[in-house]
């Protein structure tokens, strides 16, 4: 499924609103969203090709992570630049392999989800629970309450796919995030990103911005514990974190 896009109303809302309608609301909104024609993934693998076909490497890097997210394999992307080689030109190949290199990783093909059965990505020692996707991800994740809904403060086990991060956001009581399997990153604001390996605790203050989710390389679970809020919002979301600096940390 399509993720919802907000790039252009968060970086042009105010400077150029017509132009970020149409990104958003056209380009993604309706054109992306037509997967009973070409899917996400063959559309990642033509807006790549076509990207780098006309040497436009910073969006062509947006666009590798985009792909990753929509299944396209290492192994795939290192065919398609071999092939446009022979048509688009040797220094741009060259210059995508960089591109795709930061991205993707030099090791084993990262795009395919780690999983205990081949299927499914390492939601630790708890189930994988129930498809959570939504215009806060940049890609697929997962969601297995530990609490009831009436919970004082609910818990639960949050499975991130490769690449897959949240918005920057804020908790009116703050956060607490028990890694459970995978690799992952968050970051608060004001503070650079801190690497998340299985049996990390990270608190977030209330009131702070901070995102996480998954490696570039892995999927990544947590336990997320957030105290309810009477008469508010448990969360509020924001604009999403930097797509290139989130591609750099691998």
């Amino acid at each position: 499924m399509a993720i919802k896009q907000t790039a252009g109303h968060d970086r042009l809302g105010r400077f150029a609103p017509q132009f970020a309608h149409l990104n958003d609301d056209v380009l993604f909104g309706q054109v992306w969203s037509r997967e009973d024609e070409l899917s996400a993934r063959d559309r990642s693998i033509i807006t790549c090709a076509g990207l780098m076909s006309m040497g436009l490497f910073p969006q062509l890097k947006s666009h590798m992570a985009m792909a990753k997210g929509n299944g396209v394999t290492r192994t795939e992307m290192v065919a398609l630049i071999t092939h446009l080689a022979f048509y688009a030109g040797w220094p741009k190949a060259w210059s995508a392999f960089d591109l795709a290199k930061e991205v993707y990783g030099e090791g084993r093909d990262s795009a395919a989800t780690p999983s205990k059965a081949g299927t499914e990505p390492d939601s630790g020692p708890y189930p994988l629970g129930d498809p959570a996707d939504g215009p806060n991800f940049t890609g697929h994740v997962w969601l297995h309450p530990l609490t009831g809904p009436d919970a004082e403060c609910s818990a639960s086990n949050v499975t991130f796919a490769p690449g897959c991060v949240n918005r920057w956001h804020t908790h009116p009581h703050g956060q607490l995030l028990i890694v459970t399997a995978g690799l992952g990153w968050e970051q608060e604001e004001d503070h650079q990103p801190r690497r998340l390996e299985p049996g990390d605790v990270v608190f977030c203050p209330a009131g702070v911005r901070h995102w996480h989710g998954a490696s570039g390389r892995s999927s990544m679970a947590h336990i997320a514990v957030t105290p309810a809020s009477k008469g508010q919002s448990p969360v509020e979301w924001m604009e999403f974190p930097d797509p290139d600096q989130v591609a750099a940390l691998g």
